[in-house]
């Protein structure tokens, strides 16, 4: 598959407007739609993990991938890493400078060490033993980046493409190449399972075997960030041993 060949049997989208491409996939999914990636052009409501709000000018990166994941809920889980490294690849391929971005656990994606990006994952519908949709929303800072006093205390300093690198890329144009990139890392979740993904997340990571601090609510563990397990957690090295993380924010 060509860096931009669109993938077989999904669905492309293109939304002038929507609250946000994640309640237009829920929405899509409840009445049977096919697998899509959906791209809106501006998003009222845009909001990210924890219900954290996502600012969405016209220029930015704001879609969802609407797809059927196999599997149960822990499997389903697996593509925020395949989004990220997903996206990681198109931004590199586009922009020409892999040496400046890097992946965040547990999904978020820096240039020059700033926020670009944030992902989502959403089930929708299934029970414990199955997910009937997934909806994977992907934003990206392409042309604009929040002011420092719109994120939270501690958060890395979110960044744009545009004034990071100088180059203006069109979300359309991304959405091709993260498309292709993500049915090339799904392809291969598929036939080797979830091995070749973790070694290539981890061949992109910041701060591996460096001191890190994860915030769980009202608690900071405070450690080396030595790898991640076969399920994606983090694996925290400390003097009384290590610990491993589900989920947890993540402070340099």
């Amino acid at each position: 598959m060509s860096a931009r060949a669109w993938p077989a049997g999904i669905d492309r989208i293109i939304l002038a407007e929507t609250d946000t491409t994640n309640a237009e996939a829920a929405r899509r999914a409840a009445s049977g739609h096919p697998p899509a990636w959906i791209l809106a052009g501006f998003q009222t409501a845009g909001r990210g993990r924890r219900g954290r709000p996502w600012v969405s000018p016209r220029g930015n990166f704001h879609a969802t991938l609407l797809m059927r994941p196999s599997g149960g809920p822990a499997q389903a889980a697996l593509r925020s890493f395949i989004a990220a490294l997903a996206l990681h690849d198109a931004l590199t391929a586009l922009t020409g400078l892999p040496d400046n971005f890097a992946l965040k656990w547990p999904n978020d994606l820096l240039l020059n060490g700033g926020k670009v990006s944030g992902i989502l994952l959403e089930s929708l519908g299934g029970g414990q033993s199955g997910v009937d949709h997934l909806a994977i929303g992907i934003g990206v800072n392409l042309i604009a980046a929040p002011s420092p006093d719109q994120v939270e205390l501690h958060a890395v300093r979110p960044v744009s493409v545009l004034a990071e690198t100088g180059l203006r890329l069109t979300p359309e144009t991304l959405l091709d190449h993260l498309a292709a990139a993500f049915a090339r890392y799904e392809a291969t979740l598929a036939t080797e399972g979830f091995a070749p993904i973790r070694a290539a997340w981890l061949a992109r990571a910041a701060r591996l075997g460096e001191t890190i601090h994860a915030r769980i609510g009202t608690t900071t563990h405070t450690g080396i960030f030595e790898t991640i397990d076969p399920t994606g957690a983090l694996i925290l090295r400390r003097p009384e041993g290590t610990l491993t993380l589900p989920a947890a924010d993540i402070h340099f």
